[in-house]
């Protein structure tokens, strides 16, 4: 019998991915699959709702598919009758505020479909934006021709939402906008890449296991961004970690970076060097505990209801000889607790339903945004295995400690928002950063370095519309008026309140002499800043 050549056996261990669409989601899935055509066997079927559910199952009698990528009411159709995987290509916020900035230069008569939950930040965007957008739900195809029937009759003239929707505005003689990108569908192919690495490994084997690696970790030192002291000694921190096996447990606020920092110590280790070794992640606090559990240790095939034929390798095989990132552990629940400790002292997993235990080599990192300890002492964490995770520890520091780093992490992301929008950044852009300072530095941020960053995203939407803008405090407080409700750090607010009348003279300057502006960016009434400026007269 001739052996199957090693081009063949690689095709053959590469994850099957099948993309259902129609409309235009399907040219957009064509085109986005080329990017990955080299790390997946990637079949498109251009069918809908119960046709593709038939010729799905129909299919899956014969062949193999790990996860099916679709969008929409297709997409949770499928997910409702189909027993494997399907992942959900969501459109972002983003991709919405684009979407409407296309329409509007179109009409000023916008409406949005979406599928059966309306948009709540949608009504912070008409605000802002100045558009009178009308929103609408829809749950089947019949619900969505009568939504757009009715957009129709009411005087709308582009209708925002998926490709469903497109098609039947443009058939009701209307301006269809799309509201899916190329981004938001590569995120969807990186989820199916993410649920395939632990899927593939199901096949029986010994120790000497194979390597999950289409799940890599894509960030790494470079990516910890900032000049101030503490990231300079964040950067000296994970260089250091790198070279121990040791677990470590990070500690930060929620959006400070702590997956970033989590790829970028296996990065800088010998399990991450060369690329050849996974980096895999779970949000410990997203899954039910149920489900956490098999998707951490694995199961045996028949070890409950609707389990996977052959059985299911967890996360910890999947991750064998690289890192698992667990994030948010101390939301995991005390039974799970228990049993990652004995693989943390043993070094082996036991899948739920069996018994016999599976060696693995795995380093841990974990992640938390609450006070770990305070959580050992309330009874609901593990004492033995809270010592057992932080044997190496690092806190990330908020962006309220350092001011210093606000406006290069500005520029940085509104450079990066420009560039995925195809706009080029002023000549000025760094100049009118500097000259937003007051308003941006001492701002608390309580969303971290992603508050950050989805501002920047907003303020490149409409920079994109608006080329000619520039980048004032007073246009990124119309932009953001949150700005100048948001309190600020507490040393920040006794600072602004018994600011001396030349800084009072420097914050009028700033707000281009909007006085209501610099009252509330002050902290101050109308009347006081009047006296205030009285005084300078004197």
């Amino acid at each position: 019998m001739a052996r199957p050549s090693s081009g063949s056996r690689d095709t053959a261990s590469r994850p099957v991915f099948w993309t259902v669409s129609i409309s235009r989601l399907f040219d957009l899935f064509r085109d986005i699959t080329l990017e990955f055509d080299d790390r997946a066997t990637i079949v498109p079927i251009q069918l809908g709702f119960e046709e593709a559910v038939a010729h799905i199952r129909e299919r899956l009698q014969t062949e193999r598919c790990d996860a099916v990528i679709s969008a929409g009411s297709n997409a949770a159709y499928l997910k409702s009758r189909l027993a494997l995987p399907v992942v959900i290509a969501k459109a972002t916020g983003f991709d919405v505020m684009q979407a409407l900035a296309r329409a509007r230069k179109i009409t000023p008569q916008i409406g949005l479909i979406n599928y059966q939950s309306p948009l709540p930040e949608l009504e912070e965007f008409q605000q802002t934006f100045g558009l009178p957008i009308v929103q609408r739900t829809y749950v089947t195809v019949e619900d969505a021709r009568a939504q757009v029937s009715e957009m129709k009759s009411a005087g709308i003239q582009a209708i925002v939402g998926a490709g469903l929707i497109t098609d039947l505005a443009e058939e009701a003689g209307l301006a269809g906008v799309f509201v899916y990108s190329a981004a938001s569908i590569r995120q969807a192919f990186e989820d199916a890449f993410d649920i395939a690495s632990a899927t593939q490994l199901d096949a029986p084997r010994g120790r000497d296991y194979p390597v999950a690696d289409h799940r890599q970790a894509r960030h790494g030192l470079a990516d910890l961004r900032g000049e101030s002291r503490q990231m300079q000694t964040l950067r000296q921190t994970v260089l250091l970690y790198g070279r121990s096996p040791a677990p470590v447990l990070i500690e930060g606020e929620t959006g400070t970076g702590k997956e970033l920092v989590a790829q970028a110590i296996h990065r800088e280790s010998p399990r991450g060097q060369g690329g050849a070794r996974p980096f895999l992640a779970v949000n410990c606090g997203a899954i039910a505990e149920s489900l956490l559990e098999s998707e951490l240790f694995g199961y045996e095939e028949g070890a409950f209801t609707g389990s996977r034929r052959g059985g299911h390798a967890g996360l910890f095989e999947a991750a064998h000889r690289g890192t698992l990132f667990l994030d948010e552990i101390g939301e995991m629940p005390l039974p799970l607790q228990t049993r990652l400790l004995r693989v943390l002292e043993e070094k082996e997993v036991v899948r739920v339903g069996g018994t016999r235990p599976i060696p693995v080599d795995v380093r841990i990192i974990s992640a938390t945004h609450c006070d770990l300890a305070q959580r050992v002492t309330d009874g609901a964490f593990r004492t033995d295995l809270f010592y057992r995770l932080g044997v190496l520890r690092v806190k990330i520091p908020p962006l309220r400690e350092r001011p210093d780093d606000v406006i290069p992490l500005a520029e940085w992301c509104l450079k990066n928002a420009l560039a995925d929008m195809g706009v080029r950044p002023g000549a000025n852009l760094r100049a009118e950063l500097q000259a937003c300072t007051a308003l941006l530095q001492p701002c608390s941020w309580p969303g971290n370095v992603r508050e950050l960053r989805n501002l920047m995203q907003r303020v490149a939407l409409f920079l994109s519309v608006e080329p000619l803008q520039a980048l004032t405090p007073a246009f990124l407080l119309k932009l953001a008026p949150e700005l100048a409700h948001q309190p600020p750090t507490s040393s920040g607010v006794t600072e602004r309140i018994n600011a001396p009348e030349t800084d009072v003279a420097e914050v009028l300057a700033r707000f281009d002499g909007n006085r209501a502006e610099a009252a509330t960016y002050l902290g101050i009434s109308r009347t006081t800043l009047w006296r205030r400026i009285k005084n300078l007269s004197r």
